[in-house]
């Protein structure tokens, strides 16, 4: 290793403090501004109040199963020797600190939501400062401690790997650390998985039960204080947006830097290739803060200047990247600028993505227009218009990542050398995620506004200050759908990379056992196929269990409503209080006992794959679920985001406005896309990446004892 080389390296843990540091001075302004008046002070509490019992449980039920997956590869790693001791190890920091991650923007969400509402009463820009900065804390404690474990770990491995017993250097050296590091996105991916997958199916049971009831046949307003739902709504869009998504992007994050550090050494470029995505990392979380201070709007400001602003701030930092990038990788591999053009098209693929993920669900444009005219001819026509709107949506982001894995391959080198390719494609999924320290910061800001309105809905707040939060929460939509697609398509270059990196560690596996294994990925041979099939299915029966979780935890939410409704006197007249903690309690014990399935599907299936099919299956369940599992989630996110705004577009005055037969079958279509974007789309990314980390950890194992070699 070069001193440059290794003066660059030092560039990731002082990245990742920085990171850190600037989330908590944020979190500290946050914190310094006021709740307001005791009623929203009340309100705020009862919301954080069920967010903690609720992730109590849930990392609870959590760590049992990562307890047993403990036991499981120590035994692979002491007993067997089939992967090396620190997998075990890695894969417990993994799960917490994705974990944390998701722990600390779901506090922070909690905690800025009636200090949103608050600030909202003084002027639009004031709320939209507050929202933004708790969602920069979540961004950048994400990006923190991706950045620290990868540090942390890289330092460890090398030390360890250079004491006199092992001895090893340069290409040998390089490549037992990024074998090593590379397992532990398994466990960064399970709890990722386990976080999306319970708050996707508690905050969309509350979401579904409350419209149905409370807008469809009660005729009340959304975040009516008398809907005994509400509060558990609330407490949905922290666990389910804030905590899930901070836990998946952390996954997504950490994979495409770990895969892309392994294709490396498969490419030949040492230290300064596995340098190059740990770098970039630092360099984007910089590039980020610096955006942040871009973020500001004027009051009365429309939805288009709000989006506008925050554009603003991730547009500065791609640009800031695409700039320090170039010098990067001129003093890295200078004999490689290629890899550098690998990198602008991750960057454009994601900010293409997001602009056309905004085109399809935003009211604003026509798609979602028209779909709100479908309305008026009842529900059935607006959820066919929805499905189909969705559908449509696919072709694109398709094409935007087919022709960013093309660029990326063949502007890296791969005519002349395969592996120098895969690390082309490896560093555009990196580039994509380069932003995410302020493209995190602006979807999470959306739960917080939507809490704010509903805070301001139930303290009576000023006609003017619910038309700020309405602002507000408008623009949360359209920033969590856009969020949603910049996920999912990182997730599909990500899986793509972690699908090269599980043929890279098979073939090294082989060589430290000394056998001799070829791949054979033809299409025509028997396993493959049968792989390419299975994986094809398995998004679609993972969405089905995600689906059927939240049609019977809404069924009991619905039920619960109504019982509240119909046996407390005084309720709908306002004299009294609805049980606001039963709905919470049953929507808390449906997303534990509902997210195991799933969640256990997503590691037998890879697993049972190798055992049965060998290692070649396993490749073709790899590529069937990439393709079918990225077209599946990008259908489902933009459909449900359509729907949603569809709705919001006739609630702002549109085809008789709300209260009319257009707005309640629009109610139907949005309570039918609620667990399409909010549980099963999101979740499905995190599935086809988790089916690939599952893979490369018992890659061992299936070359050992597979039936089909």
């Amino acid at each position: 290793m070069t001193d440059l080389v290794r003066i660059l390296f030092y560039l990731a843990p002082i990245g990742a403090v920085a990171a850190l540091v600037f989330a908590a001075i944020q979190a500290w302004r946050v914190l310094k501004f006021p709740e307001g008046t005791d009623l929203m002070k009340k309100i705020s509490l009862a919301v954080r109040t069920g967010a903690n019992a609720y992730l109590k449980r849930q990392y609870t039920g959590v760590a049992i199963f990562f307890a047993g997956m403990f036991v499981v590869l120590c035994v692979m790693a002491f007993v067997f020797k089939l992967i090396t001791p620190f997998v075990p190890f890695a894969f417990l920091t993994g799960g917490f600190f994705s974990g944390l991650s998701g722990f600390v923007g779901m506090k922070i969400a909690t905690a800025a939501n009636a200090r949103t509402a608050n600030a909202a009463m003084g002027s639009l820009n004031k709320g939209l400062r507050v929202a933004f900065s708790s969602g920069t804390v979540m961004g950048f404690t994400v990006v923190g401690l991706g950045l620290l474990d990868l540090s942390i770990w890289f330092y460890f491995l090398q030390w360890y790997y250079a004491l006199p017993q092992h001895a090893l250097s340069g290409d040998a050296l390089i490549g037992a650390i990024t074998s090593a590091m590379l397992t532990f996105g398994m466990g960064a991916s399970s709890m990722a998985l386990f976080a999306r997958v319970g708050g996707g199916i508690f905050t969309k049971a509350a979401d579904v039960g409350a419209d149905l009831v409370g807008k469809v046949e009660a005729g009340i307003p959304e975040d009516d204080p008398r809907n005994p739902a509400v509060i558990a709504d609330n407490v949905g869009d922290n666990v389910g947006d804030v905590a899930g998504m901070g836990a998946d992007l952390y996954e997504s994050y950490v994979g495409s830097i770990v895969s892309t550090a392994a294709l490396a050494v498969a490419a030949g470029f040492g230290f300064a290739g596995v340098a190059v995505p740990m770098v970039m990392a630092a360099v984007g979380m910089i590039a980020s803060i610096l955006g942040t201070f871009f973020v500001r709007t004027e009051e009365k400001a429309s939805q288009k200047a709000l989006l506008s602003a925050l554009r603003r701030g991730v547009w500065i930092s791609a640009a800031l990247i695409a700039v320090l990038s170039y010098v990067l990788i001129r003093f890295l591999l200078p004999d490689n600028q290629g890899v550098y053009f690998a990198v602008l098209s991750g960057l454009v693929a994601g900010v293409l993505i997001g602009y056309f993920t905004e085109y399809f669900t935003s009211d604003h444009y026509k798609p979602t227009k028209n779909l709100a005219g479908t309305s008026l001819t009842g529900p059935a026509t607006i959820i066919i218009g929805g499905l189909s709107l969705g559908m449509l949506s696919t072709a694109i982001p398709v094409l935007i990542v087919g022709a960013s894995v093309l660029a990326s391959f063949y502007l890296s080198g791969g005519a002349s050398s395969f592996n120098m390719g895969l690390y082309g494609v490896g560093l555009s999924a990196v580039g994509m995620l380069s932003t995410l320290g302020i493209t995190l910061a602006t979807d999470a800001y959306g739960p917080v506004a939507d809490n704010a309105g509903g805070i301001a809905e139930m303290s009576h707040l000023g006609k003017e200050v619910r038309e700020r939060t309405d602002a507000l929460d408008s623009l949360g939509n359209t920033t969590a759908a856009t969020g949603k697609g910049f996920a999912i398509g990182s997730a599909a270059l990500t899986a793509l990379a972690l699908l090269a990196a599980f043929v890279d560690e098979v073939r090294l596996i082989s060589e430290r056992n000394g056998t001799e294994f070829a791949f054979n990925l033809s299409l025509t041979n028997p396993p493959v196929l049968i792989g390419l099939f299975i994986g094809g299915m398995l998004p679609f029966l993972f969405a089905a269990l995600t689906m059927q979780a939240v049609g019977r935890a809404a069924m009991s939410i619905v039920f619960e409503v109504r019982r509240q409704f119909k046996e407390i006197v005084g309720l709908m007249e306002g004299k009294a209080d609805p049980d606001y903690a039963t709905c919470v309690t049953l929507c808390t014990k449906a997303a534990q006992k509902e997210m195991i399935l799933p969640a256990l599907l997503a590691i037998v299936t890879p697993i049972a794959t190798g055992l049965l099919l060998g290692v070649n299956g396993v490749a073709g369940l790899l590529a069937g679920a990439t393709v079918s599992g990225f077209v599946m989630a990008i259908m489902m996110a933009n459909a449900g985001g359509a729907w949603d705004n569809a709705k919001k577009h006739i609630e702002g005055g549109k085809h008789g406005g709300k209260g009319s037969d257009a707005h309640k079958a629009a109610v139907v279509g949005d309570t039918v896309g609620d667990p399409f974007k909010d549980t099963s789309g999101p979740s499905i990314n995190i599935l086809i990446k988790l089916l690939s980390m599952v893979s490369i950890v018992f890659a061992g194992l299936f070359l050992a004892v597979s039936v089909i070699k």
